[in-house]
């Protein structure tokens, strides 16, 4: 390496151990903002508020939006990236909770959905925030499938633009099966259990026909309730929901004529139905923001918080997803559309 490169390095090694060092110095434990030489390098990872339209603070308009597949990697920093970040998520439908200045709320939906724990844990949220008499307007991007359309069902309209795929309401649990691949092999299943049931789902033995009902009823009432979410959502009979449940996607059109969605529009005119039904053309707009320098954007600033515990690497990200959405050997129920 040239003079340079060897000072550049130098510089870099200097700053890692002069971060790492006052880091451990200033960290508060009790709490996630992030303090001293942290927050100088990261930002200091508390939430915080971005006006996008000016108006009366007294009634704000929430806008929120829910990108990527719904699933809880498991992550506890500030460095989501685009990602879907399911704990900050949550806090932002806590904050509005806690918020009387907050009058409305846009909440714009882009998923294939995701798991079925998170998915209730989220409709719950937005309950919650209605029993506060806060209205819920949903706006479909160009997918609010499965566990989105799950989000959405119980807000007091919906809106997608005709090129929307929604629908895919349903659950699904995929796994794999290798025992006849073993048998050709010669390999014998050595598994010892404490009861016939134990090893459900095995991927390396046939599934017996009680394996195979018991499986069927666990999904089964994962169904029935995403039913009677809808049902209870959309006001309509449990009946007429089954009908069209049956797991299909459908576009905007499609999902308006089978009375799944209120209106076609794009987000900006779900907002203005929003503002004109609950008379709040003069509301501040705002959205949730993490205070954050991009600095882990960077090579360098990744590999600095990845070292100091402060953001998961790209491995640890990953075993959190397989651990939360299953595996062949360990599926687990999804409200997702495109399988596992």
């Amino acid at each position: 390496m040239n003079k340079r490169r060897w000072i550049a390095v130098m510089i870099a090694a200097a700053l890692f151990i002069f971060s790492a060092v006052a880091s451990f110095m200033t960290r508060d434990t009790e709490e996630d903002a992030l303090s001293g030489t942290d927050a100088l390098l990261f930002g200091s990872n508390e939430i915080n508020e971005e006006v996008i339209e000016e108006g009366e603070e007294g009634q704000r308009i929430a806008q929120l939006s829910l990108e990527g597949t719904i699933v809880d990697t498991g992550t506890e920093d500030l460095f989501s990236g685009e990602e879907y970040d399911h704990q900050f998520f949550l806090e932002q439908l806590k904050e509005i909770q806690e918020d009387p200045s907050v009058a409305a709320v846009l909440l714009e939906v882009n998923t294939p959905g995701g798991g079925v724990y998170e998915s209730s844990e989220i409709a719950k949220e937005l309950r919650a925030i209605q029993a506060n008499d806060v209205p819920v307007y949903v706006s479909m991007k160009n997918m609010g499938a499965s566990g989105g359309y799950y989000v959405s069902a119980a807000a007091d309209k919906i809106f997608a633009t005709s090129e929307t795929l929604t629908g895919s309401i349903g659950v699904i649990m995929s796994g794999v099966n290798f025992s006849e691949l073993m048998e050709n092999l010669g390999i014998e299943d050595q598994t010892y259990k404490s009861g016939s049931l134990k090893d459900m789902g095995s991927a390396i033995r046939e599934p017996t026909e009680e394996d195979e009902e018991v499986m069927q009823d666990f999904v089964d009432n994962s169904y029935d309730r995403f039913v009677q979410v809808v049902a209870d959502g959309r006001d309509m009979p449990e009946e007429q929901v089954r009908e069209v449940a049956d797991g299909r996607i459908y576009d905007g059109q499609q999902a308006e004529d089978n009375e799944l969605i209120d209106e076609i529009g794009f987000p900006e005119d779900a907002l203005t139905s929003l503002k004109k039904d609950e008379q709040l053309q003069n509301a501040q707009v705002f959205e949730y923001d993490v205070s954050t320098t991009r600095f882990d954007r960077t090579w360098l600033g990744s590999k600095f918080a990845q070292a100091q515990g402060l953001k998961q690497t790209d491995t640890d990200r990953m075993l959190n997803v397989i651990e939360r959405i299953g595996t062949p050997e360990a599926p687990k129920p999804m409200y997702y559309y495109g399988g596992e």
